[in-house]
């Protein structure tokens, strides 16, 4: 008898020794997004989540949890427990542009979550319908000025909107009217019919417009051409040389996240972006990817953080 609850003893403090990624994970994991099906980063998520589920062997089930600019989704991922079990799809618009234009947006990023994993950044492009007799970002900027206010622009998320106002401000303050949509892909639409004449969007949302002509790219926000639209320049060869916003996407999970499992997740994320299959696929998209150490990321979120709210300030915009 002594020796059988000896026995569960010395079991028992195994398991209590064992660490917490030994067992991890041992049932399905939640991967929140801040966007709709559909969209741009709903797109290179699932690629990523399918090569993730073959290294940890558990189903990764996607949740789009769009509104408030991600707001909603960085919120419910904030409040979750901490057992590596609900993960964050980061993105720029509520870790970075929300925090700076709200002031109180209900989270702190650099506080209330566990940095994992960079994913990559995104390629934007400022898109104008075909129809609009603007073929560069230096005629843009003449007719704003010679035309104050009678232009207007789409979003589909804040990302999006301060990359315009950091662009209208380093331009000489331009003034352009905004018009908010509920994502890229509904925004774009619009830009297609000629309701709205310019937008910045992700290729995933507006390249098969651009092919079929309906729309022209005048830059990119990327620090180098995209592969995939050779001829368009970037924002600092179009001659706006302190344009800074980046748009990025990375993974994070609630604050206090054992360090194993967050160590475990690294590995995972690094081995999906060296996958092929996913290389060969976030290409395609126009993303690239690009994995880092969790304090990188940590260090990213709060630098971008703050290059947001620079972009703000320099527009003259006041956190509401």
């Amino acid at each position: 008898m002594i020796k059988h609850v000896l026995a569960s003893l010395c079991a028992a403090a195994v398991l209590i020794a064992t660490p917490a990624s030994a067992q991890y994970p041992d049932r399905p994991i939640k991967l929140v997004l801040p966007l709709p099906a559909g969209s741009a980063t709903d797109s290179v998520a699932r690629v990523l989540a399918r090569s993730m589920e073959r290294s940890l062997r558990q189903p990764i089930v996607i949740e789009n949890r769009a509104g408030a600019d991600g707001a909603i989704a960085a919120q419910a991922v904030a409040r979750a427990e901490p057992d590596g079990y609900t993960l964050f799809f980061a993105t720029n618009s509520p870790m970075s542009a929300v925090p700076a234009m709200k002031r109180e947006p209900g989270y702190d990023p650099t506080t209330d979550f566990t940095p994992i994993s960079l994913v990559g950044r995104y390629s934007s492009f400022l898109w104008v319908n075909a129809d609009v007799p603007i073929r560069s970002l230096q005629e843009l900027i003449i007719f704003a000025r010679a035309n104050p206010g009678k232009l207007t622009y789409a979003t589909g998320n804040t990302g999006g909107q301060v990359a315009m106002l950091q662009l209208l401000t380093l331009a000489g303050r331009l003034s352009l009217t905004h018009v908010p949509y509920r994502g890229e892909p509904a925004a774009i639409i619009d830009v297609v019919s000629g309701r709205i004449p310019l937008m910045f969007a992700t290729p995933t949302t507006a390249g098969s417009f651009a092919k079929e002509g309906k729309l022209r790219a005048l830059v990119t926000t990327l620090a180098q051409r995209s592969t995939a639209f050779p001829d368009v320049p970037t924002v600092h060869e179009a001659g706006l040389p302190g344009f800074s916003i980046t748009l990025w996407a990375g993974i994070v999970g609630p604050a206090g996240m054992p360090a194993d499992i967050v160590r475990r997740l690294n590995e995972v994320v690094q081995a999906a972006i060296r996958d092929p299959e996913v290389v060969q696929s976030l290409q395609a998209q126009q993303f690239f990817g690009e994995a880092s150490t969790a304090a990188d990321l940590r260090r990213m979120i709060t630098e971008q953080l703050e290059a947001y709210r620079v972009a703000l300030r320099g527009a003259g915009v006041e956190p509401n």
